[in-house]
Order: C-alpha cells, then structure tokens, then sequence
C-alpha cells in the first residue's frame, strides 16, 4: 500500500504556500491567525486531552500566550487522549516503529509515522495524515533556496539529480520516512534518492558516495565535516554540487570548511520531528521561519515571552498543519532568536536564529595511529536504538578513554549499561577504533555547557 498523498490536497497548499511568500506580513499573520482558530477546534473536538485542557475556551477568541505549556513526556503519557483518531493507540504505534521492515508504510491505510530521538527521555511518537504531509511537502519543495539558480529555472523538477542522504538509516526517523515514502509514491525516484547509513566507517561511507556520485548531500553539519576531511586526505572523490545540513548548530566556521573542502555551497535548514520543515535558509543565509504554517515562541525559563532579538531559554511550538495530533505551545527545547529586522532577500517571513545541538565529535585512536571520526549523532544512534539507553552523557577524556553516565540507577543502571557498553565497544571496534576503554558511572547528572544546555557527548581532552 502507498504512503498517504493526495495530488489535489497538495497542489492547492502549494499554490497557497507560493502565494503566501509574497503575500507580506499582514498576509501571513492572517493565514497564521485562521489557522490557530481551526486548530484550536479541532483540538477541542477531537482530543480528549485538550478538550478537558481547554474547558470554557473559545477558539475564536484565544489568545495563544494565555494557553497552557505542554511538554513531550505529558502527551505521550496521555498518547491515547492526546491524538484525535481513536485508531491510533500507543502500543500499537510502538509495535508497529519496532519492526524496521515497515519504514514508511502507512499506519491504519492513512497515516506517515516517526519517531523522535530519546534526547529528553523515552522516542516521541508523530503521527502525519495526509493534511500535514502535503504543507512539508509544499515549504520543502517551494521555500528551499536553490543554490544553483540558473541550472533550478532551466530544470525545475531537478531530472538528473541524485540526492543522497547520509544518516541514521536502520529506524523510522523523520528524514529516513519521508525518503523512503517519495520513493514509494514516484518508482523513478528510485534510484536517484538514496539514503546512506552513517554507521559505518570513514573509509566505507565515503566508497559508497563515490559509487553513487550525488548531485546533493543531505545530512548533519557534523557528518558534512568528515566528509570534507575525507576529501581533503584524498578519500572522497564524489564531487557533489550542493550540501543541504539540519539537525545541527552549523556555525559559520564549520560551514567554511565544508564549502572550501567540497568546492560547493552548503545550504542549511531547520527542522523537527514535530514539523518537518520548520525554517529554511535564503540566499542571504539566513533562516526563515515558516509562520503561515508554525508558530514559534522564544520563552524564559518561567514560559515567559522574551524580546525579540533575545535568545529564550527554550522555544514552544505550535503545529498549525496537523489536527490529528495537535501540537499546542509543546515545549521545543531549542533557544531560538527572532530578529525583529527585515531581512535583505525581501522575505516577510521572520528571522530566526537557531542554537542548535552542541555535542561534539569523538576522535579516538592510539598516538600515532590515524584518529577515527565519530559524529556525536552516530554514538547517539547507536545507544539509543542497540541498547535502548536514552538517559546518558558520553565523555571522552583521552584518546582511548570515554566515560558514559547515567542518571539510572540500581538495576536499570547495571543492566542498561551493560548493553550501552557491549553496544558502543562493538561499533566503535567496526569503525577501527580498538583499544577504546569505556567506564561506567550511574546516578550522575549531566553536566551542561556554558549554554545550559546539556551536551549528550563531549570532548574534555585536547
């Protein structure tokens, strides 16, 4: 069975969503205002979460702000409440993200379904119909810059591209469904969208990107940094003509490297496995959020609005695409600055500015012998998914030295850290990192960066 799409439902959002890039900010404040309203009932209609959450509430008359903060352990404890199809059942879902045979086949005949990673706990579970995949499918297709202008107005449907996507492959994550479900919906894709584990070695990912010769890169700004040390050590000989990063802070000096190292633009975007296409770059290189469809706030660490131009402490989002499974005020995580300056593209869709993850590459290996680069989000993939550990913080400090904590304790310690260190020791070994001593420590907390914000994996050796 296909993945959910609908040509018509599609083509009207995208004319919508063509329009609205030039409509100017009263434009989208009315598309963004219509659409809380229709949100809001749909809530109050079909969840029984936000029905009792929203008692006395008119829609119409709503004031965002005044609206309750949710967080992602409240829903999913609630998932059966919280989502408005009674279809859709927790377990079920877990079953179903379980079974990596059935990425990107439809749930219940109507539904696209991912999972998050567990960077805050226990992988979120999303639910897309058929409304919400054709709003990302129109800001992807429609609000990406191309950076190759001339040769996108001669070759608007991109025929003789081969994108290639290297990361976490082996799970139903947003990135990995959602290329596998435009191959499924157009067979001729087939061949030129491709997706590439990152686990694996250097030397192997770098084989596999020369054999399929990619016109783009789609991946992690840490991910597009091997690749440009593997080309600048004579490994990578695939000459792509555009990178497209997410998922992670790209500064401006990693972004340098990149495009000097691989002869090519980087172009970067920002998203979620709660709204997929979130903001997207333009040519000025700066993000822009896409506010006829998401609303962002950037809040203190009492939920309080900041000024613009102020980073939060941490971001809510509000999903006006999905009425399924309603996303209102759910609190991101991300620290997010909104620029209250036009931009110089001419955009009316704000700027933004996204402090991203911070973890930091491993590079392990014995003095004298070529260190191995491992990117945080791969040691990350590989705790999560082979030995179910999502409370950790891994830290290197020597060359072969790592410590990973946890803040488990008795026997859910003992026994998840047993797995996370047989897990890691096996990878990294198949990565040619021997030698690496893993020490375990339980009932620790994290220790976070000068941001506040809690590295996952860091780096405290030279």
């Amino acid at each position: 069975m296909l993945p959910p799409f609908d040509p018509w439902l599609t083509s009207r959002i995208a004319l919508d969503a063509a329009a609205a890039s030039h409509a100017g900010a009263q434009g989208l404040a009315e598309r963004q205002a219509r659409r809380l309203t229709d949100l809001l009932r749909a809530a109050v209609r079909g969840s029984a979460f936000y029905r009792q959450r929203f008692q006395g509430l008119d829609p119409a008359h709503a004031r965002l702000d005044e609206l309750p903060i949710v967080r992602k352990a409240e829903l999913m404890h609630a998932f059966d409440d919280w989502v408005a199809d009674p279809a859709l059942r927790l377990d079920a879902l877990r079953r179903f993200t379980a079974d990596r045979s059935r990425i990107a086949d439809p749930f219940a005949g109507r539904y696209v379904v991912w999972e998050s990673s567990g960077s805050s706990g226990e992988p979120g579970i999303f639910v897309q119909d058929a409304h919400a995949m054709a709003v990302y499918d129109a800001l992807e297709y429609l609000r990406r810059p191309a950076a190759r202008s001339l040769e996108r107005l001669m070759n608007p449907f991109g025929l003789g591209e081969r994108i290639v996507f290297v990361g976490a492959t082996g799970g139903h994550f947003a990135s990995t469904v959602s290329i596998e479900r435009l191959r499924r919906l157009n067979p001729a894709l087939s061949m030129s969208l491709r997706s590439v584990s990152f686990l694996q070695s250097s030397e192997a990912l770098a084989a596999q990107l020369d054999a399929l010769r990619p016109t783009v890169v789609t991946t992690y700004p840490s991910v597009a940094l091997l690749l440009a040390e593997e080309r600048l050590a004579g490994r990578l000989h695939a000459v792509p003509r555009e990178i497209w990063t997410g998922g992670e802070e790209l500064s401006a000096t990693r972004r340098g490297f990149v495009q000097q190292a691989l002869g090519c633009p980087v172009v970067d975007n920002y998203g979620a496995s709660e709204f997929l296409t979130l903001a997207s770059e333009c040519r000025q290189g700066r993000l822009h959020l896409n506010s006829d469809w998401a609303i962002l706030e950037s809040v203190d660490a009492q939920g309080r609005a900041v000024p613009p131009g102020e980073f939060g402490a941490s971001s809510l989002l509000t999903n006006l695409a999905n009425h399924v499974q309603p996303l209102i005020r759910y609190e991101l995580g991300d620290r997010v600055r909104q620029d209250p300056a036009a931009c110089p593209c001419g955009s009316a869709l704000p700027v933004i500015e996204v402090e991203g993850r911070n973890d930091d590459a491993l590079r392990l290996g014995r003095p004298g012998k070529r260190a191995v680069y491992v990117p945080a989000l791969a040691v990350s993939t590989v705790l999560e998914d082979d030995a179910g550990l999502f409370d950790f913080q891994l830290v290197q400090q020597g060359p072969c030295e790592l410590l990973l904590r946890t803040g488990l304790q008795g026997k859910a310690a003992v026994e998840g850290l047993r797995r996370a260190r047989i897990a890691l020791s096996a990878y990294l070994l198949s990565l040619g990192a021997d030698g690496v001593h893993i020490h375990c420590k339980s009932g620790e907390r994290e220790c976070r960066g000068a941001s506040g914000k809690v590295q996952r994996v860091r780096v405290e050796t030279a």
